[in-house]
């Protein structure tokens, strides 16, 4: 299942490990993209603290982890083709994934109907 942030992250969760990107809303909303900086792997991170940041022609941006874990795997190929990060290929454009230390983080989330309403707005 994916959980979304209101600060426009996702996480795709598989046992005790979520992949984690930004949702294709989010990256409309950037424009072209010109520099993202990732999390270090193995570093621990609490919900909701900044881990990444994209830089857009428009604006920088904050990424926030929407859990609480051990980050351990990073998705470097993605700083060396900045192109390649656009809405309709936002899920292949994770960031990272993180081992959940509280999977009860999860409920504090919203289901792909409930962001969907959230960007209506």
């Amino acid at each position: 299942m994916i959980y979304y942030t209101k600060d426009h992250e996702w996480i795709e969760i598989d046992g005790d490990t979520g992949t984690v990107g930004i949702s294709p809303h989010a990256i409309e909303q950037l424009g072209d993209i010109v520099f993202i900086e990732l999390p270090e792997q193995d570093s621990d991170v609490s919900q909701g603290d900044g881990v990444a940041v994209f830089e857009s022609v428009k604006a920088a941006s904050d990424i926030y982890s929407p859990v609480s874990g051990t980050i351990t795997e990073v998705n470097d190929p993605l700083a060396d083709d900045l192109s390649s990060i656009t809405a309709d290929n936002a899920k292949q454009s994770w960031l990272f994934k993180i081992r959940l230390n509280n999977a009860g983080e999860l409920d504090s989330l919203m289901d792909e109907a409930a962001y969907n309403e959230l960007i209506a707005d």
